[in-house]
């Protein structure tokens, strides 16, 4: 079946409890039936086209691989996304085969979010993308159920989501001066490095505008006193903070640097689910959170509350993405320092409408559950 017709007939789950609808094995809407009182969980691949090829240190692509989720309880509808870069090591098969194996119509009371995550932990140790996908459609769920986005049951104040960046990626001076432009509406710019040239592209950068950026060397740094000098170059050119400018794996590297650099570093490959908090406290001064590395909206929730019980800074991320997980985020994006929610910026087939950037800030859907609305 065509897939925006898949999310506009599953969209019809939104009248809510008023005009419970089920569907057909195709997808199709059927007459009103009685309240199943369980779970039905439902998805499809969805590949994400890129406006720019994507370039980091390690990488090139022009899509991303997905799945669109959705979870239906008693007629109303909760929609999810997987999306899979190379580095999560998750692809459209794993997802698909790990959602092939959950059955969470054993679930009848959709709220018991910490067992239906313990469930999943049974039944794969990892697949985090595939979790996130469930995690994300059930929050939307339950926000449709109590008729409230997010934010407001965590309780936070929306008017406390930063600014976002936008990504200006590794590429040809003339295509790096287009992106450039194309930032204008945005007051931070995230500038992926790790390859030889990128003080020329700071450079580039810098001759079109003063504009404050974050930098992502996506541990392309592989010498501890090369990263130093770095991290002191780019502190003179009104950078914010350093993302992940080692190998995961140089944690003492990454520390000895943490102690010297006047800049933040800030985890990001090295940091994946709650019990990596602690260790990144080790050396980094502060975590990037993204919902495809910690499951979705339920741990990502509680590493944020956590990374800032220790002092350290909480920066919201995300990958290429629809608005639907982007805007998933940003529910929780009151509650950080800095956020890079741009995915869904940065393709080209989006099929939902949701969060937006207002003036270079997150501002966050006023509708409940995630805030999303399939295109």
């Amino acid at each position: 079946m065509d897939r925006r017709k898949f999310l506009r007939n599953t969209g019809l789950g939104m009248l809510a409890l008023a005009s419970p609808i089920s569907f057909s094995s195709c997808g199709e809407p059927t007459r009103k039936v009685a309240k199943s009182g369980k779970l039905n969980l439902s998805f499809e691949s969805y590949e994400l086209k890129l406006r720019h090829s994507f370039n980091l240190a390690k990488y090139s692509r022009t899509t991303t691989p997905g799945v669109q989720v959705r979870l239906e309880y008693d007629g109303i509808i909760g929609y999810g996304e997987a999306s899979m870069p190379p580095y999560l090591g998750e692809s459209v098969e794993s997802v698909t085969k790990f959602l092939s194996q959950l059955d969470l119509s054993q679930f009848n009371d959709p709220f018991r979010i910490e067992d239906i995550h313990d469930y999943m932990d049974k039944v794969a140790p990892d697949n985090r993308a595939a979790k996130a996908s469930v995690d994300i459609a059930l929050h939307d769920l339950l926000g449709k159920i109590m008729e409230q986005p997010w934010y407001k049951i965590w309780g936070l104040n929306p008017e406390n989501a930063p600014d976002t960046s936008f990504t200006i990626g590794i590429d040809k001076a003339d295509i790096v001066r287009k992106k450039v432009d194309e930032a204008e509406p945005y007051n931070v710019l995230k500038v992926k490095m790790g390859l030889d040239n990128d003080k020329e592209l700071v450079d580039i950068i810098r001759s079109k505008t003063n504009r404050p950026i974050c930098v992502d060397a996506n541990q392309g740094w592989n010498d501890k006193e090369k990263a130093l000098e770095m991290c002191h170059w780019l502190s003179e050119r009104n950078c914010l903070f350093v993302e992940q400018p080692m190998p995961k794996e140089m944690i003492d590297e990454t520390a000895w640097l943490r102690e010297r650099s006047p800049l933040p570093i800030i985890a990001d490959e090295f940091l994946q689910r709650l019990p990596d908090v602690m260790r990144a406290a080790q050396a980094y001064d502060g975590i990037n959170i993204k919902l495809m590395k910690s499951t979705g909206m339920h741990e990502a929730y509680k590493m944020a509350v956590l990374a800032k019980s220790m002092g350290m800074k909480v920066m919201l991320g995300c990958m290429t993405e629809t608005s639907c997980a982007v805007s998933a985020a940003s529910q929780l994006a009151p509650m950080v320092d800095w956020a890079d929610l741009d995915g869904n910026l940065l393709i080209a087939n989006d099929i939902f409408d949701g969060m937006k950037i207002v003036n270079g800030k997150v501002t966050i859907p006023e509708r409940p559950g995630i805030g999303v609305i399939p295109l």
